[in-house]
């Protein structure tokens, strides 16, 4: 095909759109496409350190429809200013600037809120080291098949793309290897996991009363009593039943930039407030429906119950968590706002997500300290009703009857298993009754389900740890 030919088909899909969702929808397209591909650009190159033109591919690739339009792309790396700027044929363009220590932020003309990132007060670590500097090897053959599994690519697509798996077991790291480039501290975006740790800061949060889980949700926009908003909670917006007009964040595919709730990511500065004036769809707490905007307002909620600036949310997520659980490799990004954008933009090295995973394994607690309320952990992992992919309150999870659960149960996954996700293939997955903590991260594509191998993945390891512990028991 010709480009001319090309053009002429982008700009007829586009203006299909246009006929069938309204002309202001099919306009957003193009700024979310470049927005998604800038941001992600900007983040894994200044803050990971990868190679943009790999990562492009590889983003790109993981995508359904990704195709009609990447090639049509241009983006351009700036490494002096440390920024990256994306282009659509001029239908589009977006810019996400890198500022240190607080990774990437998409800047919409209207100028970037300065933040001044706090000081790192170096307390200690209360959760024991799980490994030292050096990369440690799995620590039987079984484990190393696991892994030579779950890096192996398949010889036609779709492909996997593992970046990176870290295991642990009984609180120690027993396995973990690594893509070209990657290592033990590189920081890798989390995406949706970032919503698990949104919901431990939430808990933080109830524990210290300053925020609670039932009655209305303080937020100001819906404080009158006769706005239909005012009945949201807390509980609701973890458990994606609030009933706001944003769409669906389920799928990264090109459908999904039609979506209201790709406009609040890729094209206002202030998420949080653009999630706050959107009308009701549903009742809240009637029906379930996944998206980024329930998360976006509770992330301004933490920074609002924590003092009202940008500094003081990082130095509070610092704090209470990060610390705490020795968590040194983390960036939260902001939005223009200067609100964490809590919904998919942390990134963390596989470690730091594996050592998240075992505050959660450990009921909350870590070195003796509780850091989440009792009996946060269970209430994270109890099924929300009506969620047919299995969710929680923040955590995905196999408890109850959903659809999604009883699948994954089927194909070898624990019950008592429960998940931090995010789209095209990050996991931090916690199995209680195998005391084990296994993160993948990696550039897979969300469909068919088995693309990433970690279905494979989750198997192969908990045989292989339960073999490993029966050996240990023998000698």
């Amino acid at each position: 095909m010709t480009r001319r030919r090309k053009i002429a088909l982008l700009t007829a899909t586009i203006a299909t759109a246009g006929l069938a969702l309204g002309a202001a929808r099919a306009r957003d397209v193009p700024k979310v496409a470049t927005g998604f591909v800038a941001d992600i650009l900007c983040a894994e190159t200044f803050v990971s350190g990868l190679d943009p033109r790999r990562n492009f591919a590889e983003t790109t690739d993981t995508m359904p429809g990704a195709s009609l339009i990447s090639w049509a792309m241009d983006y351009t790396v700036d490494r002096a200013r440390k920024d990256v700027t994306v282009t659509l044929f001029g239908l589009g363009r977006s810019l996400a600037v890198y500022r240190e220590g607080l990774g990437c932020t998409l800047e919409h003309g209207a100028g970037i809120l300065p933040v001044e990132l706090p000081p790192d007060d170096k307390r200690p670590a209360l959760l024991p080291e799980t490994a030292g500097p050096a990369i440690v090897p799995p620590q039987s053959p079984a484990l190393a098949a696991a892994l030579d599994r779950a890096f192996a690519e398949p010889a036609q697509p779709p492909y996997r793309r593992t970046r990176a798996i870290v295991v642990m077991k009984a609180g120690r790291v027993v396995a973990e290897r690594y893509a070209d480039g990657i290592g033990p501290e590189t920081p890798l975006l989390g995406f949706s996991m970032t919503k698990s740790v949104i919901s431990g800061l939430i808990g933080v949060l109830v524990r210290q009363g300053k925020l609670q889980l039932n009655g209305p949700a303080p937020v100001a926009a819906w404080k009158d009593p006769d706005d239909p908003r005012h009945a949201i909670t807390v509980d609701q917006l973890l458990r994606h039943t609030a009933g706001l007009a944003l769409g669906s964040s389920l799928q990264a595919s090109l459908g999904s930039a039609f979506e209201p709730v790709n406009r609040m990511k890729f094209a206002e500065k202030d998420m949080a407030a653009y999630a706050e004036s959107m009308p009701l769809q549903t009742a809240p707490g009637t029906a379930w429906n996944y998206h980024d905007g329930n998360i976006l307002i509770l992330s301004y909620l933490i920074r609002d119950a924590v003092g009202g600036t940008p500094e003081d949310a990082l130095r509070f997520a610092r704090r209470e968590l990060f610390a705490p659980l020795g968590m040194r490799h983390v960036v939260l990004q902001l939005d223009g706002a200067g609100t964490i954008e809590g919904s998919s933009e942390m990134l963390a090295s596989a470690r730091d997500w594996a050592r998240f995973g075992q505050l959660y394994l450990d009921d909350g607690v870590a070195g003796g300290k509780r850091i989440l309320p009792e009996g946060w952990v269970t209430y994270s992992a109890t099924a929300t009703p009506n969620a047919w992919v299995g969710i929680g309150a923040g955590f995905w999870t196999n408890q109850g009857d959903s659809f999604g659960a009883n699948f994954r149960v089927a194909h070898g996954w624990p019950r008592d298993a429960f998940f931090a996700k995010g789209t095209i293939g990050q996991y931090t997955i916690v199995i209680p009754s195998e005391q084990l903590v296994i993160v993948r991260l990696g550039r897979s594509p969300n469909a068919p389900p088995q693309a990433d191998g970690v279905f494979d993945l989750v198997r192969d390891v908990v045989a292989a740890t339960r073999e490993r512990g029966k050996m240990a028991g023998a000698d």
